[in-house]
């Protein structure tokens, strides 16, 4: 099995939506799903493509409220391209197996270069045997290029044969089920302008209101003399060919698309710009060779191997991905994580707080990347202030969901589809995405000492958050603790005390210790800037010294709540029921979405200490055990690895991981206290969207966090690798099943940074050059590393050995 092919024997079209997601190929700017070229959106087959940061927004009655919903909007087809001999159908794949005349189907995804292949031998209903072989790109190297390159061989017989090349505007977003019953026309058809060039096509096309200018071209060769034709209607024009096909000679189509939108740099008019890309780019082999390079080099900046080959696969599937939605194309545009990547059109695009499972990856790689995605952030500030405001608050609330413009995108009502209810959604109420945010700027600055962009951009983002959480919180004389009241933790099953209208709750654990953690950090970075900047800052955000006194008040006085010895994951927690597992699990088998299981037997996961995801187990992800025990203590609250131990123990067997990123923290944690188990864990969550685990969604869009996420578990967990303080932190736990496992990092200017764990060693190089020496952390070390020079050290059983030992 190679490491580097994603590959697919036989045609299924019950897994063919997962298979298009899982073939997406993409570069950062856009992405098209490994849709069949020949096939059209019905139901088994959804050729979506889509340009980063393009959203639209339509009205609609959801649940007899009024709503508008943006989404990420599904941009024309430039795939469509198929053939027949005369007189015969257009190949079908789907019709073709119903009738037992597709001989052979292989799909490959060859991660190492990013090229799609397909290779097909199927027989038209008059006995005539063709032979399929295509190979299709979105170029790496040019953001606004894709091709596609068609090769057809008439194996049994000679006669005309007819190739429709097009590019279809009539498209709508449809891709998800539960959403096909609203708006979803986001782009207005225009008449295709007439070519003088018999090779090229255009399309323009705009969204309906946000009013992006879209231009789409296309240029079609064949290696063979061929009678051209030109069909068009509104939103949609295609090209005829026909060819004189020879038996056993190979008739090959090449067709290279562009893609530009109004929202591109450097662009008079996007269908200008899109017919002379097209017009002027190379022939496949030529673009696939720069793709090549340009894959190549991504490859040699996101060095991760283990000795494992199946969970290799999947880890450069993962990185493949993630590389695919937020590549260096992505630095100068103003765009942010998609949770389900370019590759779908679930959540309708939107951006959550996945930043916090991606950004470690690519910090230690691409930091451009990384600061890039902290700027989205911060251009969206003024949004977050106003959104403060409205709510009778200081400084900058940030939205659960974002998309083009930072107001708040989380829907009013959410469907179950098991009673067929429209419930309301309350998950606006999780306030902790901008206490994420705000925790990824100082990772960032951590990781890079990146003093300009901190000075400049991210401590604003900091103080203005903290802000937000320093006044939101209400003070207690009783207990002289403040507390946060009327929000929502990273579970979503919690979003009220049973029996309450009001929604929200009260002191969620994560929520609270989080905040108390910013407020300490945002003045550790006010006071880590120039003092020339540091004063303009306070004056532009008149944060007073009165300001500055609650922030450190409430730093150490936020209220905690423990029940049974654990921290509690809100106020009350501990008086709820608990539920009967076993029995659900014997009735349902799944249980992952057990809050539509409990609604529609009438009943609310808010009465049952049963939460979908990690909760207070995400603050032992997100802080180090030393950060959170020196949180803890700062607020004279009982800490260490004890409390840790018992709280992790407590809700691990009271979670259900009804979302993706649930059992990717609780492998994080696991690999602490029990390697045999985490590894499982971490198997698990590998492996959900690359086999389906999660009941056909995947066909809506990848898990972008999670995939991410395992890729960073393997560097900050197995490999041990943080941030802190100026130095490389290395705290080894290589589970078992790895021998090896070999890093390439990328720290503070050095831009060759070699670790290697085995079992019994870790061993850290630096390849030469100017950049200064790297202090390395370990256990009680402190050590410095030259450029040229490496240092290495002894492990057992893949982790340090015991202090003394």
């Amino acid at each position: 099995m190679s490491r580097w092919v994603l590959a697919y024997d036989g045609y299924d079209p019950a897994t063919e939506g997962l298979r298009e997601a899982l073939c997406t190929l993409g570069n950062g700017y856009v992405a098209t799903r490994g849709a069949a070229p020949e096939s059209p959106a019905d139901g088994v087959h959804y050729p979506g493509t889509y340009v980063a940061g393009c959203y639209d927004r339509l009205q609609a009655e959801i649940g007899g409220l009024h709503a508008d919903n943006a989404d990420l909007v599904n941009m024309p087809n430039w795939l469509p391209l198929t053939f027949r001999a005369e007189d015969g159908e257009w190949f079908d794949p789907d019709a073709a197996l119903r009738e037992d005349r597709l001989l052979s189907y292989r799909q490959e995804l060859d991660l190492r270069r990013g090229v799609l292949t397909r290779l097909v031998r199927v027989r038209d209903r008059a006995g005539r045997t063709f032979r399929l072989a295509q190979r299709r790109i979105v170029s790496m190297d040019d953001p606004h290029l894709a091709a596609l390159e068609t090769t057809i061989v008439a194996e049994d017989w000679s006669g005309a044969l007819h190739i429709r090349s097009a590019l279809d505007g009539r498209v709508a977003n449809a891709g998800v089920e539960r959403y096909r019953g609203l708006p979803g026309t986001h782009l207005t058809r225009e008449e295709p302008p007439p070519q003088s060039d018999p090779e090229l096509l255009l399309l323009r096309a705009s969204t309906v209101s946000s009013k992006i200018g879209i231009g789409v071209a296309a240029r079609t060769r064949v290696s063979v003399p061929a009678k051209a034709s030109r069909l068009t209607e509104a939103g949609w024009a295609a090209q005829d060919l026909t060819v004189d096909a020879e038996r056993g000679a190979h008739v090959t189509v090449e067709k290279v698309a562009a893609v530009f939108t109004s929202r591109d740099r450097a662009v008079e008019e996007a269908g200008e710009a899109a017919l002379g890309a097209a017009a002027g780019a190379g022939g496949f082999d030529a673009l696939l060779e720069r793709h090549t390079l340009a894959w190549n080099r991504l490859w040699r900046r996101c060095q991760l191997s283990v000795d494992h080959v199946e969970v290799q696969r999947v880890l450069n599937l993962h990185i493949f991905h993630l590389l695919q939605t937020v590549s260096e194309h992505i630095v100068d545009l103003d765009v942010g994580v998609p949770a389900r990547g370019l590759h779908g059109e679930a959540y309708r695009g939107h951006v959550f707080w996945d930043e916090v499972f991606i950004l470690p990856f690519l910090t230690m790689r691409f930091p451009e990347i990384a600061r890039a995605l902290l700027m989205y952030r911060w251009r969206r500030l003024p949004a977050a202030r106003r959104a403060a405001a409205d709510a009778g608050r200081r400084g900058a609330m940030y939205p659960w969901q974002s998309a083009a413009d930072g107001r708040e995108e989380t829907q009013l009502v959410h469907l179950n589809p098991r009673s067929g209810r429209w419930l309301p959604d309350h998950t606006h109420l999780q306030r902790h995405v901008g206490l994420t945010i705000a925790l990824n700027v100082w990772r960032f600055y951590e990781a890079t000492g990146d003093a300009e962009f901190l000075a400049e951009y991210g401590a604003e983002i900091m103080l203005e958050v903290a802000r937000f959480f320093a006044d939101l919180t209400v003070y207690d004389h009783s207990t002289d603790r403040y507390g946060i009241r009327g929000v929502m933790g990273p579970d979503e099953y919690h979003d009220a005390y049973p029996g309450r209208d009001r929604p929200g709750l009260d002191d969620n654990a994560y929520t609270n210790v989080l905040a108390a953690w910013l407020l300490e950090r945002a003045l550790e970075a006010l006071a880590v800037l120039p003092e020339d900047r540091r004063g303009e800052l306070r004056e532009r955000l008149a944060l007073t010294r009165e300001e500055i006194t609650r922030f450190e008040d409430v730093a150490r006085k936020m209220y905690v709540p423990f029940h049974s010895g654990v921290i509690s994951q809100f106020e009350g927690y501990g008086d709820l029921e608990e539920l009967d597992w076993a029995r659900y699990r014997e009735r349902y088998g799944d249980i992952r979405r057990l809050d539509r299981i409990l609604e529609a037997e009438g009943d609310s996961p808010n009465r049952y200490k049963a939460s979908k995801q990690a909760d207070v187990l995400m603050l032992f992800y997100v802080l180090s055990p030393g950060e959170l025990d020196a949180v803890l203590r700062n607020l004279g609250y009982k800490h260490g690895p004890e409390i840790a131990a018992r709280t992790i123990a407590y809700y691990l067997p009271r979670t259900c991981d009804g979302s993706t990123l649930s059992s990717l923290v609780h492998a994080w944690l696991l690999a602490y206290t029990d390697g045999d188990e985490a590894w499982d864990v971490f198997l698990d969550s590998l492996f959900t969207d690359i086999t389906g685990i999660q009941r056909g969604t995947i066909a809506e869009g990848i898990h972008l966090g999670a995939m991410a996420g395992t890729v960073d578990l393997v560097q900050r967990c197995h490999a041990g690798v943080r941030t802190r303080g100026g130095a490389l932190r290395l705290e080894p736990r290589l589970p078992s099943a790895i021998g090896e496992l070999r890093l390439g990092l990328r720290y503070r200017g050095h831009w060759g940074i070699d670790l290697t764990c085995r079992q019994d060693l870790v061993r850290v190089a630096l390849r030469p050059g100017a950049a200064s020496p790297i202090r390395i952390s370990y256990g009680a070390e402190d050590i410095e590393i030259q450029p040229g020079a490496s240092w290495e050290s002894p492990l057992l059983a893949g982790r340090p050995p015991p202090a003394g030992g």
